[in-house]
């Protein structure tokens, strides 16, 4: 886990905000890829859309993040696989989390789906998983779609989790690109143990990658992996979204 984020723990533990950047207009990211500049994380701001991403809670702790994607029955987080363990049911969901407050509720997880590759060996082009919690949870944070089958790199995505040691989110926006036909990488610094199962969003609000995969996330802080989500990936989410 960001080995996880429940083991992302062995990556070093950085964690200054402040990014000393050289900006050139290559590193200001274009109007219809985000905000800009890439490759500078920092304290996620509290919206609407932070919001739909949350700490993940085993006992007293969260190790992981989740977030809120679109389903029918409302209730359905995306993380990684890595990350949901034997016993699903002890996780609990935090949207929002900041400084020990919960400003949108804890929503226990009741089950969780994980894909075939993943239930049968651990396979790291299979690390991505859902979770169904007890309530509506889209209702009140809302939900990003879950997309298959984007190109690697099309636009530029903004990752947002949450590291084990950290009480606040962090968030950066950098263009994903490809490490294997199955894997894609980021550069964004400062993604140590806890951002397992962070999303990547896009422009349009998909989410087209989760931090996983692997390394289970990365051996380091400052690149972080995903999934490319393919047909496997698709038929795990129609399943768990019915």
């Amino acid at each position: 886990m960001k080995r996880t984020r429940l083991k992302r723990t062995r990556r070093p533990a950085l964690y200054a905000v402040v990014v000393l950047l050289a900006v050139t207009s290559a590193s200001e990211a274009a109007a219809d890829d985000g905000p800009g500049p890439f490759g500078v994380t920092v304290v996620a701001a509290a919206t609407a859309a932070s919001a739909r991403v949350g700490a993940l809670f085993d006992g007293t702790r969260h190790g992981c993040t989740a977030s809120v994607v679109r389903s029918e029955g409302r209730d359905l987080l995306v993380t990684a696989a890595h990350c949901i363990g034997t016993d699903p049911t002890r996780l609990v969901f935090v949207p929002g989390y900041r400084n020990g407050k919960a400003p949108y509720g804890r929503w226990k997880v009741e089950r969780a789906f994980l894909p075939p590759g993943w239930a049968k060996g651990r396979d790291e082009d299979s690390d991505v998983a859902f979770a169904v919690v007890a309530g509506k949870v889209q209702d009140v944070v809302g939900g990003n779609s879950f997309k298959t089958g984007t190109a690697t790199g099309a636009t530029a995505v903004t990752v947002t989790g949450y590291p084990s040691t950290r009480d606040v989110p962090i968030s950066c926006t950098n263009r994903p690109v490809a490490h294997s036909r199955t894997q894609q990488r980021i550069a964004c610094p400062d993604f140590t143990g806890g951002t397992s199962g962070s999303p990547w969003v896009n422009g349009d609000g998909q989410v087209v990658g989760v931090l996983g995969g692997h390394e289970e996330g990365g051996a380091t802080p400052d690149v972080s992996y995903s999934v490319v989500f393919g047909a496997e990936a698709a038929a795990l989410y129609r399943k768990a979204g019915c």
